[in-house]
């Protein structure tokens, strides 16, 4: 009688192993697919879009560019195609919200060292401050690798326009209209240059969010 009970026992054991084989693959295969949303400027605070793409709810992407890194070297799109980057705006000599952020793009930095697959880029919002030289010196300071994340300099305007027409990352300055107010935000951007998320560049939270995010998004491009 013990040996029948002892073999029903072992029967019961494989038995439940099975069902919650079976039970986690039906979970998986019934499981939505988690998929980033594809962010026009309509989606934006008003304050952050420039008032010629308020109402612009398609085809959105990222504008090609031409700007100068911390090496002096010229970084345009054609250095991001193919690849998932995040941006931000911020400038050397900033002593409030900066930091913060600059602490966590290093974080982000860390997360994506060994990835080919995804990018940093970081606007200057004082072009006329921060030369070569002077991104130099911040990247040196701050750990910056090279080959993952250019600072980069270039022309106020085009900054600006990148910031307000591109990323939506930057308020006009009421006191200066030839000047913006730049933002916290993070900007993901994937590799068709649309803007598949934004995150509080000073909020360590978010900054997990982004990495999980960025996750999902390399996730896609295996389907």
């Amino acid at each position: 009688m013990g040996a029948f009970f002892s073999k029903f026992k072992v029967f019961g054991i494989v038995l439940l192993v099975i069902s919650a084989i079976i039970i986690t693959l039906f979970y998986n295969a019934l499981k939505p697919e988690v998929k980033l949303p594809i962010y026009q400027p309509a989606d934006f605070n008003t304050e952050l879009v420039d008032s010629t793409l308020l109402h612009k709810k398609k085809y959105h992407t990222v504008a090609n560019f031409k700007l100068t890194n911390q090496n002096g070297k010229t970084i345009t799109q054609d250095n991001y195609a193919n690849k998932i980057y995040v941006a931000d705006f911020f400038f050397t000599t900033c002593q409030t919200i900066c930091p913060v952020m600059t602490k966590n793009m290093v974080k982000v930095q860390e997360i994506i060292k060994n990835d080919d697959d995804v990018m940093l880029l970081s606007h200057s919002v004082t072009p006329e401050i921060d030369s070569v030289a002077q991104l130099k010196k911040y990247a040196l300071k701050k750990g910056v690798i090279d080959s993952k994340w250019n600072l980069v300099t270039g022309d106020r305007k085009e900054i600006y326009d990148l910031a307000r027409k591109s990323y939506m990352a930057a308020k006009t300055d009421l006191n200066n209209p030839y000047s913006m107010v730049h933002t916290e935000n993070f900007v993901l951007v994937d590799k068709e240059k649309r803007i598949r998320g934004t995150y509080d560049g000073t909020d360590s939270k978010e900054i997990e969010k982004l990495i999980e995010d960025i996750k999902i998004l390399k996730a896609s491009y295996k389907d």
